[in-house]
């Protein structure tokens, strides 16, 4: 092959094109647990975390409530994946040696959202969200008559096991926050005046992003580390439907979403697929949840 500016812009293309479609061809869960935040700039603070005030009959003026500001922010951070090309295998019209790389660049691509998201609901236990306390903690607080003092609200069950968690994902706000300042970009160094190309014989590929995921609001997930079983499940969605806002008014909180590790499919599925239980009656909760199993809710 003869190398021009030309001749590198379509391998350029050829390698944005085998990277794009196994980007696309990628299963990814980011859209069902999280929300998408376009974020512009540096960081995003998300103040109005907090409690909304519901409906109420009409009577004389409006009952106008002031929003708590919560001081929680995310700051976006700077990801990379780079490979790189000798030119005498561009030369030699060695192309296709590279395209599993820049295929499996596309594939990793895709799932980092996963990995960011899910990773940060495994960490959940220990690390704070908006209101200073744990993500999943036993001791949240909420005033009941919207003035007095708070008491403390649990949204997690103890115990040794690995963790899995059951969601609201029915709203437009979610239990998760996926912030993007620049999405995944596909881009080169591959002219002759690159420092790279000229000192190394070498091109440059790879794609990068500025992004970042974070906790939304604690009162549409619950995490437990207990076993995995019917009455455990039935406790955790018990305690969602009951959370109340400050001043008592019910969430209407629908627990749609089950997440765990694959050490736990086996248990999930029982729980949320099989039509009979163990002892050969019908399953109440077959079908409650929608399960998703991914090894990034195993943590670390």
């Amino acid at each position: 092959m003869i190398i021009n500016q030309q001749s590198l812009q379509l391998v350029f293309d050829g390698f944005k094109a085998t990277y794009t479609d196994a980007y696309l061809a990628a299963t990814s869960h980011l859209d069902k647990v999280a929300m998408r935040v376009p974020s512009a700039s540096r960081q995003e603070t998300y103040g109005w975390l907090g409690q909304f005030p519901g409906m109420k009959e009409w009577i004389g003026q409006r009952t106008v409530y002031g929003l708590e500001a919560y001081d929680f922010t995310i700051k976006n951070l700077d990801f990379e994946s780079t490979v790189e090309v000798d030119r005498n295998d561009i030369a030699d019209d060695r192309i296709g040696i590279f395209k599993p790389a820049l295929s499996e660049m596309g594939f990793l691509a895709r799932q980092h959202p996963d990995e960011m998201i899910f990773g940060l609901l495994s960490k959940g236990f220990e690390t704070t969200c908006y209101d200073g306390q744990n993500f999943f903690d036993t001791e949240h607080p909420v005033k009941k008559d919207g003035d007095g003092p708070a008491s403390v609200v649990s949204n997690m069950q103890a115990g040794s096991g690995p963790g899995w968690y059951l969601m609201d994902t029915s709203r437009a706000v979610r239990p998760l926050i996926w912030q993007e300042r620049q999405p995944y970009n596909f881009v080169a160094m591959d002219k002759a005046t690159d420092q790279n190309v000229f000192m190394n014989r070498k091109y440059l590929y790879g794609v990068d992003a500025r992004v970042n995921a974070g906790f939304g609001l604690w009162q549409l997930a619950f995490g437990s580390k207990a076993e995995l079983t019917p009455e455990n499940y039935a406790l955790a969605r018990a305690a969602m439907m009951n959370y109340r806002a400050d001043g008592g008014r019910i969430l209407g909180i629908n627990p749609v979403t089950l997440v765990v590790p694959p050490s736990l499919e086996s248990a999930a599925l029982h729980v949320v697929n099989t039509e009979l239980t163990t002892t050969g009656g019908s399953n109440p909760w077959k079908g409650t949840a929608e399960l998703i199993v991914t090894p990034f809710a195993a943590g670390s």
